[in-house]
């Protein structure tokens, strides 16, 4: 399976705070940036998250295999060791989810 990088711009609430999260916990890179936006690398995908506080809301949810999808998500497909790697690291720094992992 040939994977091609995708690009999704996201508002953030906080900038400094978004910058925080993505490289500290995530581990994202971060590739250019100006006062009102920052590109991080995803696992080879690009995020751009936008400073704007006004477009940021709780989402409603939709049962899913009996959970509470949030209609609004995203994410990226990870091998398993990944993915175990990245669940534990998120559980260390007391990242609270939406679904448990």
């Amino acid at each position: 399976m040939s994977i091609r990088p995708f690009h999704l711009a996201f508002p953030v609430k906080d900038l400094q705070e978004t910058k925080k999260f993505y490289t500290e916990i995530l581990g994202c890179k971060v590739g250019r940036a100006d006062v009102n936006w920052i590109d991080f690398d995803l696992f080879g995908h690009q995020l751009s998250a936008h400073l704007k506080p006004s477009e940021t809301r709780r989402v409603e949810g939709h049962a899913v295999d009996g959970k509470n999808v949030p209609v609004l998500h995203w994410g990226v497909i990870l091998e398993m060791e990944q993915w175990e790697k990245l669940a534990a690291n998120l559980k260390a720094n007391n990242i609270k989810f939406i679904i448990e992992p």
